[in-house]
């Protein structure tokens, strides 16, 4: 049977009010109370789990976490929780995949901070995780901590070696270079790997003096090292001409000569390195007849690009795509060569692709790289048809993005403001959105509000959001989060005005699906907000989504029963019970509405219409427990016994193939303690006590049978239950047979 709704809240609250004064014992009972009343409430699980951890009770608190698991399969708290709790218990190996299993749920949630928070627990608990800490070194570097990302791909390397896998391990230091190429770790760990020595887990909480110990220690003066040119800040091209150079490297010694041609790469490259690219082109031209590679072709096209030579830079460029590992600077060089020609749609698609290289590199999973390549070929479509002008704001747009010294951190930050804005606003609003000059501070702004909000500084939150109103008042994400600072600020209804406003904007679109998110996000919020309900009712069905509007309906009709209008709730029920009919629903929704108008009815004391509601569930539904169980009841409570006993009959049948004996017992106890001078009840208690080999409790139970029958003059009837309880061979067994031969 469903629980009682208000007693519910009432257990949840005692169950706050004696957490709040660390009364656990008192808050276990209170929101054990709460459970009972609703067996598959997640939240009541939650508060249970965590009042049994907090009285230390910690395999009662495990098995409460894994039932709220259960309940809230998409929510982390559960399985972070009995996270917690496997590690209380030493169970460490567990602990940590669990720890694993709720970095996934935040994964999907795109929250990446706490995944990585998740993942290291996994670590420290469980260590030579190899796919976590990969996961780790991915995660570290797309965030742009490269310090971290660099450790745990030397972890990497050294569990591979330990694994005997010395190539991985290679290529996982490799993979640290590519952050830092003079990292002392780094390279020793590399040396070791190659000459086939061991290797040490990484220690490099002090990198920067640890790094200038080891080179002085090697007799190289940090200081008179020649200053390189910084292209951090040039973004993917700038990475890539690093990386260019490290490639380079290994092919000039890996030729085995010094002839002139490599003699004038070799100069290029180290002129290209102090910035000279005027003199590092020359060289590079002077050697690339004799030394062709895709490396010395990109190095070369890259600094005639930011030369401003864009024609040279694209003839050289173009021919240096085929390592993946420089595909994204290449891509970025070849969009602003195209752009300095004015080739805007051209630029466009190698801007857009320079992105998505960045972007693919940083991802997770393979289905989110698939989830991105959805998103960027939208993008692409997005900007079909857009004329010249508003390619090249556009385009200027992806150059900003591209750049500057945070610039990748920023990339995902910004695709997801540009996936949300194609499923609110379509592509116009992508175009509006990259063309109005501000996207690159909107994008940072937006990425503010949700830090903000995340640390509960709502003012500042909203401050920011007003801010961003000045940018783009039309952007409808900005709208929903403001709703959603309001109701963290205590202003319930500004917030449901809001998101009001922001369901008919979509309304107004013909963006359905979204103002029907928008209309479920308030009814989570305002319950009892019958219009609101209404409202999506009617975009559901007119989306042809019958199961929803269903579930709506019959939510309708309960708002309509807490609100005492029990005629309204009557006819949504009525109309519920129509549109299943018309979409064929399944027979367990048919009955899931008609229990629904019983309870309605059992509220206002009709309890004849409630029995004929249950009556026609069952014919609609004969495996139905809960309407047998309410048919006994109510039959009893009207005193039709023997109509509740054949209904009675029919739910013991049912328990008997499912093979729920204690179910059946359980059931008769409750009802002889309630009805105890009913002697079919007693009866039918005792025939199941005798089958399962409970002989004291038959014995009693037809010992009170055989008074009942006394008392109503059945005499015949006692004799057979005395006879039965003689054939139980009871310890007074005399007494029985006088008391049998008295009734002859």
């Amino acid at each position: 049977m469903a629980g009682n709704r208000e007693h519910y809240e009432a257990y949840m609250s005692e169950g706050h009010d004696f957490a709040w004064e660390h009364q656990w014992d008192s808050a276990v009972r209170s929101y054990t109370a709460a459970v009972r009343e609703f067996s598959d409430d997640g939240e009541a699980h939650l508060y249970l789990g965590w009042a049994l951890l907090s009285t230390g009770r910690l395999e009662d608190s495990l098995r409460v976490y894994k039932r709220a698991h259960q309940l809230l399969p998409d929510d982390p708290a559960p399985l972070e929780k009995s996270a917690d709790v496997l590690e209380r218990l030493g169970r460490l190996k567990e602990a940590a995949q669990q720890y694993i299993a709720v970095a996934d749920i935040y994964l999907s949630l795109r929250d990446l901070e706490k995944a990585i928070g998740n993942w290291a627990r996994a670590t420290q608990l469980t260590p030579g995780l190899l796919m976590i800490h990969a996961r780790l070194a991915q995660a570290y570097e797309r965030i742009g901590d490269r310090r971290r990302a660099l450790r745990e791909y030397l972890t990497l390397a050294f569990n591979f070696q330990r694994g005997g896998d010395t190539e991985k391990a290679i290529k996982a230091v490799e993979r640290a270079l590519r952050l830092d190429r003079r990292n002392p770790q780094a390279l020793n760990t590399l040396r070791a790997l190659r000459s086939g020595g061991p290797v040490a887990l990484p220690d490099i909480e002090d990198e920067v003096s640890e790094n200038k110990a080891m080179l002085e220690a090697a007799g190289v003066s940090v200081e008179d090292e020649p200053e390189e040119e910084d292209t951090e800040g040039f973004g993917p091209i700038g990475e890539a001409m690093r990386d260019a150079l490290a490639l380079l490297a290994d092919y000039i010694a890996s030729l085995g000569r010094l002839d002139g041609a490599v003699a004038s790469v070799m100069q290029g490259m180290e002129l290209q390195r102090q910035g000279n690219y005027d003199g590092a082109i020359q060289a590079y031209k002077r050697g690339i007849s004799d030394v062709d590679h895709s490396a010395l072709r990109f190095n070369l096209g890259a600094m005639l690009c930011l030369q401003d030579q864009p024609d040279d830079a694209i003839d050289y460029l173009s021919r240096s795509t085929d390592l993946q590992k420089l595909a994204a600077g290449a891509l970025h060089g070849l969009g602003m060569a195209s752009m300095a020609l004015n080739k805007q749609r051209q630029a466009a698609r190698y801007l857009i692709q320079s992105l998505q290289a960045v972007d693919t590199n940083l991802v997770m999973n393979d289905q989110e790289r698939a989830e991105m390549g959805t998103l960027y070929n939208r993008l692409l479509g997005a900007l079909d048809g857009t004329g010249d002008d508003m390619l090249a704001a556009i385009n200027e747009r992806f150059v900003d993005l591209l750049q500057g010294d945070d610039w990748k951190s920023r990339i995902p930050t910004t695709r997801k403001h540009v996936s949300e804005i194609l499923d609110t606003q379509g592509d116009q609003g992508v175009r509006d959105f990259f063309s109005t000059g501000g996207s690159d501070k909107l994008a940072a702004i937006v990425s503010r509000i949700d830090d903000y909000i995340n640390q509960k500084l709502y003012t500042l939150a909203m401050d920011e959001a007003h801010e961003a109103m000045v940018t783009a008042p039309h952007y409808l994400p900005i709208h929903v989060r403001m709703a959603e600072i309001m109701m963290h600020e205590g202003r319930p209804r500004q917030a449901i005005n809001k998101y009001d406003v922001i369901a008919r904007s979509y309304m107004a679109r013909e963006e359905i699906p979204r103002a029907a998110s928008i209309l479920s996000e308030v009814l989570d919020m305002a319950p009892l907000d019958v219009d609101v309900r209404l409202s999506l009712i009617e975009l559901l069905e007119s989306e042809e989504r019958h199961d929803d509007a269903l579930t709506q309906y019959v939510e309708l009709g309960r708002t309509y029963i807490q609100l005492g209008n029990f005629d309204a709730a009557r006819e949504t029920y009525q109309q519920a019970e129509r549109l299943a009919r018309r979409i064929d629903a399944p027979p367990e929704r048919m009955a899931n509405i008609k229990h629904n108008q019983a309870d309605m009815e059992q509220v206002r004391m009709d309890t004849r219409r409630a029995v004929r509601i249950y009556e026609e569930i069952v014919d609609i539904l004969p495996t139905d427990e809960r309407a047998y169980q309410m048919l006994v009841e109510l039959n009893f409570s009207q005193g039709n016994n023997v109509t509740a006993n054949r209904y009675l009959d029919r739910l013991l049948g049912l328990y008997a193939k499912r093979k729920q004996a204690n179910k059946m017992i359980k059931q008769l106890e409750q009802l002889v303690k309630t009805y105890p001078a009913d002697p079919g009840l007693r009866s039918r208690l005792a025939a199941i006590y005798q089958q399962m080999r409970r002989k004291e409790d038959a014995i009693a139970q037809f010992d009170a049978l055989g008074e009942i029958q006394l008392q109503a003059g059945m005499r015949q009837e006692a004799r057979n239950t005395i006879k039965r309880i003689i054939s139980l061979q009871p310890t007074n067994l005399d007494d029985y047979k006088r008391l049998l031969a008295q009734l002859k």
